[in-house]
């Protein structure tokens, strides 16, 4: 399917997720379009595989996709949204030191997919962290932190309960959030691609998981000789709290989590968030 093709019926799905009021109508339709991305990503692993022609013609890629301007709260857990769709998709990413930016590494299909969904799922991401604060819930709540008591040779790090701020509970809300999408989208195409082995039989299902197998180690292979990234990143710190009502709330509005807000905006997603 050519690329056009495929975020045009991703959008659909997208539409039709947003047009229900039935939270189960929407999680299908969810499902639905990483199932759809998946099944475009075992196809061009077959293609590239019994086509000498496709595998020259389609190479992983290299690209740079903006989170969000330097210094504002929480890009961390945007960041932390975008890898976790993108481990679902195939694809290897590299993040800034500041959360700015990420760099994906992957074929073009996957990472067009990828931003496809993020771009939706970040904006209901903010939503419904917005909505949370405003509920006023997490007040009363505490945060676990680790701080630095006593001075001078006497300092130590301990860890304190503290009453849950706003800016701690968006970040664990967030957090939560990203991390229950991923796990939604990971089962999606765990789905899709047991569902495409098990329609072949003998050879054929061996070639499809060799295939499969195959891709994953050319955009291993790719990143290892493409990036140029030191050190490693973290989604969160010990010094920014942990609270665990907050997380509960995020990981519930990542259960009930739709997609795309404008099927529209799909192929071009690729802005930071103001």
């Amino acid at each position: 399917m050519r690329d056009d093709k495929l975020l045009t019926r991703i959008a659909g799905l997208l539409r039709q997720a947003e047009g229900t009021d039935n939270e189960h109508e929407a999680q299908a339709f969810m499902a639905a379009a990483q199932r759809l991305a998946t099944a475009s990503s075992i196809d061009l692993a077959l293609a590239r595989a019994h086509d000498p022609a496709a595998r020259a013609a389609t190479v992983p890629i290299t690209r740079q996709v903006a989170i969000g301007e330097a210094g504002k709260r929480g890009l961390k857990t945007y960041v932390q949204l975008f890898v976790q769709i993108a481990r679902a998709n195939d694809l290897t990413c590299d993040v800034a030191s500041n959360s700015t930016f990420v760099i994906a590494y992957g074929f073009e299909s996957d990472i067009d997919a990828t931003e496809a969904l993020y771009t939706s799922l970040v904006i209901q991401m903010v939503a419904a962290s917005d909505a949370y604060l405003k509920s006023g819930v997490y007040k009363g709540e505490t945060a676990r932190q680790v701080v630095t008591v006593g001075t001078g040779y006497f300092r130590r790090k301990a860890v304190q309960e503290k009453p849950l701020s706003p800016i701690t509970a968006r970040l664990n809300f967030q957090s939560a959030f990203a991390e229950r999408i991923g796990k939604r989208l990971q089962e999606a195409r765990d789905e899709q691609r047991a569902q495409a082995l098990a329609l072949e039989a003998g050879d054929r299902a061996t070639s499809t998981a060799v295939a499969l197998r195959d891709k994953e180690l050319e955009v291993k292979d790719y990143y290892t000789r493409s990036t140029t990234a030191r050190g490693s990143w973290r989604p969160t710190s010990a010094r920014s709290g942990y609270s665990s009502a907050a997380r509960q709330a995020g990981d519930r509005a990542g259960r009930r989590a739709r997609l795309g807000p404008d099927g529209a905006a799909l192929p071009g997603g690729r802005r930071g968030i103001e």
